[in-house]
């Protein structure tokens, strides 16, 4: 197992960083642009920057026959989460989005179990029930019932699974190259969400210096850079040292959201960390030598 350097604990770091703050910046461009376009120019942006990297990098393009398991995971890693998240943050506060992809490892559990052929050991079902139960208080009040801002919750949770799905989806797919694979799957989102965008709200214009400058950093920094940067940590580190920003994200965007948009943090929001987070180490306690997926954003 390979030893992390001094640069892949600053590189994993730097990734909970910017992956748990993506959700805060996602709420400053929606101030001035509707969510679709949020999701489109990230998607477009951060394509457009790593097929330039791979190209550049001389990187080697997947075969034909891999574009038909590639085209459903760039709809479920790109399209269809960026716009849920990007919709439901128009009513819920950041750090609830961040706190929602805590739940992703957890997702992953049952889907590698039934897809993967990966058993759900005692210690994964334990982590994952105690991690249901944090969703399930994450939620709050009204998840039964009904409730005002109930869809929005449900759209964050949503994205999470489809982050899960597509997390199963690539691991089944042969081995491509990690840099032009993520370029391929972030120009399937974009061929999706650009007609979509079109459609429903036009050309976007420059709205400001500040949603403006939310949306260029969305695209190029949580999306194309910390794409690349990842790619570099799991190849010196591995992937199970990946799994660390699984417990920084919730943590930095609860930090981001409060501290810089001076969002509320509800009682329930720690309550559910800290089930969701324990839950994760359950799942980790037997020593299994497949780590839990890293978190997106």
């Amino acid at each position: 197992m390979p030893t992390p350097t001094r640069a892949d604990w600053l590189s994993i770091i730097a990734l909970g960083l910017i992956w748990g703050g993506t959700f805060m910046v996602v709420s400053v461009a929606l101030r001035g642009y509707g969510p679709v376009t949020v999701a489109c120019a990230r998607t477009t942006l951060g394509a457009l920057a790593l097929t330039g990297m791979a190209v550049l990098l001389r990187r080697r393009w997947p075969a034909r026959a891999v574009w038909s398991q590639i085209i459903p995971i760039g709809v479920l890693s790109s399209a269809v989460p960026f716009f849920l998240l990007s919709w439901g943050q128009q009513y819920v506060p950041s750090a609830f989005a961040g706190l929602s992809m805590a739940i992703l490892p957890l997702f992953v559990l049952p889907l590698a179990h039934v897809f993967a052929a990966e058993p759900l050991t005692r210690y994964k079902a334990a982590g994952f029930s105690l991690g249901l139960v944090g969703a399930l208080v994450l939620l709050g009040e009204g998840v039964f019932q009904g409730g005002t801002d109930l869809l929005p919750r449900l759209a964050c949770i949503a994205a999470t699974l489809c982050y899960a799905i597509s997390s199963i989806l690539t691991r089944r797919c042969p081995p491509v190259d990690p840099l032009s694979f993520s370029a391929c799957t972030l120009l399937v989102g974009a061929v999706v969400l650009v007609p979509a965008m079109l459609l429903t709200e036009g050309i976007p214009g420059w709205t400001g210096n500040l949603s403006g400058g939310a949306i260029l950093f969305l695209g190029l920094v949580p999306t194309a850079f910390a794409a690349f940067l990842r790619v570099s940590v799991i190849r010196s580190a591995g992937s199970g040292f990946m799994t660390l920003t699984n417990y920084q994200v919730p943590l930095w965007s609860m930090a981001f959201g409060a501290l810089v948009l001076n969002e509320a943090l509800p009682g329930r929001f720690f309550v559910a960390l800290a089930l969701i987070l324990a839950g994760l180490a359950v799942t980790q306690a037997g020593g299994r030598k497949r780590q839990p997926t890293p978190s997106r954003a």
